[in-house]
Order: C-alpha cells, then sequence, then structure tokens
C-alpha cells in the first residue's frame, strides 16, 4: 500500500512547523515559557506548532481524523494566559499566510480546538497520527537541537515518519562537533514503509537518500546519547560503550534529531537507558524508529534498553 499522499502532506505539516518554531527561538521571551507538571517547559512554538500540525493534517483528512499528540490547551484556558494565546494564534496564521496554500484565518478558539484534536487515544485498529510538536524542548530554549516530529500508524504499525530538524547541520556531524563549517542547518527526513530513507535541506531542495554506518568493529564506532542525564543514565551507558568497546566519546543531542542524524551515518550506535520511572511516550519514537531503519537499509548496532 502506497502513503506518497500522507507523507508528502506530513512533509508539509512538519516543515512549516519547524518554520514556526524558527521564528519563535530567534525572539524567544521569557513570557512564552510556561511549566507543565513535570517542570518541563512549554513554550509557545509547541503549542503552535501541533495546532498547525493539526490544522493541516484535518484539512488533508478529515474523514476519521487521529492524532496522539503531547500538548492539550488547558493551560492555555486559564485565566491570564490570553495574551500567549493570541501569540500562538497569529503564529499559526502567520505561517498558514505564508505558505499560501490556505486562504483562511483561524480564530483563538480554532487554534485551541487544533490543539485539543491531539487527544486520540490511538489503538490497534485504523490510521493514527503521532506527533511530538517540538521534540527537544529544553534544547530548543538553550537554542540547541530539538525536531518537530511525526509517524503516521497503520492498524498499529509504523508505516511512515517525518523529522525536520532546524538546527541539525547538512553535513556529517562527528565527535564534539555538533557545527557545520558553512552555518547551514535545517534538516528535513523521512521514510515511508519500504522505502528507504531520505534527507532534504528544509527548503525542500536536494533530496537525498541516506544509508546508515557501515562499521561493524566496535572500536571504530561512535555513539549517540541523549543530552539530559535525567533521560538517560550516561554513567552505565559509558560502562556499555566500554564493554562493546567504543573508543569514541559519545556524542549527545537532545531528541529525535540523533534517529536523523543516526539514519545517514553520523554514528553507528544510540545507547537510551531510561531511568527507574522514566516513562517513554509513543511520541518520543514512532517517527525517528521508522526514519532509522528505513525498512530496507538497516545495519546499524542499535540499543534501547529499558532499565
Amino acid at each position: 500500500m502506497s502513503y506518497d499522499k500522507e507523507l508528502a502532506a506530513a512533509k508539509k505539516a512538519a516543515s512549516l512547523a519547524a518554520r514556526l518554531c524558527q521564528k519563535v527561538q530567534k525572539v524567544l521571551l521569557q513570557s512564552d515559557v510556561q511549566s507543565k507538571n513535570n517542570r518541563s517547559p512549554v513554550t509557545v512554538a509547541d503549542y503552535g506548532s501541533q495546532a498547525l500540525v493539526s490544522f493541516l493534517l484535518q484539512q488533508e483528512f478529515p474523514a476519521g481524523f487521529s492524532l496522539i499528540a503531547e500538548e492539550d490547551s488547558k493551560d492555555l484556558r486559564k485565566d491570564g494566559a490570553q495574551e500567549i494565546v493570541e501569540r500562538i494564534t497569529k503564529l499559526v496564521n502567520d505561517s498558514l499566510t505564508s505558505d499560501g496554500s490556505y486562504s483562511v484565518t483561524l480564530s483563538t478558539e480554532d487554534v485551541l480546538k487544533a490543539i485539543d484534536s491531539g487527544k486520540s487515544e490511538g489503538g490497534s485498529e485504523g490510521r493514527h497520527w503521532v506527533l511530538d510538536p517540538i521534540d527537544g524542548t529544553k534544547g530548543f530554549l538553550r537554542g540547541d537541537q530539538y525536531a518537530v516530529a511525526l509517524a503516521l500508524l497503520d492498524r498499529g504499525k509504523v508505516v511512515l515518519g517525518v523529522l525536520a530538524c532546524p538546527n541539525l547541520p547538512l553535513t556529517c556531524i562527528s565527535g564534539a562537533d555538533r557545527h557545520s563549517p558553512n552555518n547551514e542547518v535545517g534538516c528535513l527526513f523521512f521514510a515511508e514503509v519500504g522505502g528507504g530513507t531520505y534527507m532534504q535541506p528544509l527548503d525542500g531542495s536536494s533530496t537525498v537518500k541516506v544509508q546508515v554506518s557501515a562499521v561493524e568493529n566496535p572500536e571504530e564506532a561512535s555513539f549517540f546519547e541523549s543530552y539530559e542525564a535525567a533521560h538517560s543514565m550516561h554513567d552505565l551507558s559509558s560502562l556499555i560503550a566500554q564493554k562493546l568497546g567504543v573508543k569514541a566519546p559519545p556524542v549527545r543531542m537532545d531528541s529525535q534529531v540523533k534517529y536523523g542524524a543516526l539514519s545517514r551515518g553520523d554514528g553507528a550506535i544510540y545507547i537510551r537507558l531510561p531511568r527507574k520511572g522514566y516513562r517513554e511516550k509513543i511520541w518520543d519514537h514512532a517517527a525517528g524508529s521508522i526514519v532509522v531503519s528505513g525498512m530496507d537499509q538497516f545495519h546499524s548496532v542499535c540499543y534501547f534498553l529499558s532499565s
């Protein structure tokens, strides 16, 4: 079964959301940051990205639309949040205007409803979109790596995935060097079941098929792990790397950007060892899992271990 139409819509939605996030990151204000119950920061870009992706996908696939996403509008409906809601609404409408495909202006209530469209419980039947509007929020706030991660499940299986990585260099990263010498950043990775994985700049030009690393000797391999120690046990990862014979130091990055970098061979191993009590969510891995596997190009050594 072909998912070409769905993939095209996912690429467009993720790309527009990434541009919205780039705009916010450039002018990040303290008032843009709220606090979740788990104390991880939430930005207007988080909400704007989810509203934009939700709206665009519903326009393309209105029948039986189902979205599993990270955010909801609960905090935005509280007293004192009106200014932020208006900023989110303006960002979304500006993004739609810049694209030119939709002659519509959303109200604040339209935006809040779009955000709340991500409350689906999913399931093993039918199709369900899975979205992390900003994966790596802390990286976003630091001006570092983050991704807009969007996937489609069909009868319980991931059939396509898109990762928009606005701050990832277009050229290979290695070791501690996570920056492009020419300041050329912004990658879009995408994969469809059975079709391999591709990468292009966020502007949509020059698509190339990517391949994971062919390194088989662990001594020659480099490995990725989470930037945040709260997400993965760095000490245990280091011990495992030593047992494998890995000599290179870890490359630590936020978000599913690691999956994109792994899919094009920037590293050979991804070690993630969640701490006790840390609960993984489907939007943390759905898009990245198919991007790195590509369904026809998986040679890399990957470890997804739970404590």
